[in-house]
């Protein structure tokens, strides 16, 4: 689980440095741009809390 929580603070880092330093000079695709990479890090993060619930349910048929 580390390895994904790892993978997801580059991808935040990676989003903030865009938006500080590379950002495109056409406000249209840069839009698109903000908007594509936030639905990729909420994407991210749905499917890091899929594998929780996941973990949490085989975990509760052991018991």
């Amino acid at each position: 689980m580390k390895n994904q929580l790892y993978v997801y603070v580059v991808l935040i880092m990676a989003f903030v440095a865009y938006n500080q330093f590379f950002q495109v000079e056409d406000e249209r695709m840069n839009s698109i741009i903000n908007i594509l990479f936030a639905s990729f890090l909420f994407l991210y993060i749905t499917y890091l809390a899929y594998l929780v619930l996941r973990k949490l349910k085989n975990k509760g048929k052991k018991d």
